[in-house]
């Protein structure tokens, strides 16, 4: 794989071998994301600040395999619905900046409603 737009269309062509563009509407890519993203959540849940970093071999490689899960399915979903994903970042990022000035909220984690 060498770029998002090969991702997406191996992530094409593996749906649509298997006949899976049926299940494919954004409502269960969506939903998909969350199951994923929970999934991904049990790995760290009840892990210390220390342990959260510190993965052996196999774990790395599980919670490797859930963020993968994450990120196909987000791409899949971003594909269904005609989104850009790079642009879409990029906007984001840019909207982040307006909302959290750095000089503002510098080593803080408030929400940008709060300061």
């Amino acid at each position: 794989m060498q770029s998002l737009d090969d991702l997406k269309t191996a992530l094409r062509a593996f749906a649509a071998e298997r006949d899976w563009d049926q299940f494919h509407s954004a409502k269960n890519l969506a939903m998909a994301i969350s199951i994923e993203s929970a999934e991904l959540m049990e790995h760290f849940q009840w892990a210390s600040e220390q342990q959260d970093v510190a993965l052996d071999a196999r774990r790395r490689e599980m919670v490797s395999d859930e963020l993968a899960d994450v990120f196909m399915y987000t791409v899949r979903l971003a594909d269904r619905l005609g989104i850009d994903l790079l642009v879409a970042s990029t906007a984001k990022i840019a909207k982040n900046a307006a909302r959290y000035p750095a000089d503002k909220v510098r080593g803080q984690a408030k929400k940008y409603s709060e300061y």
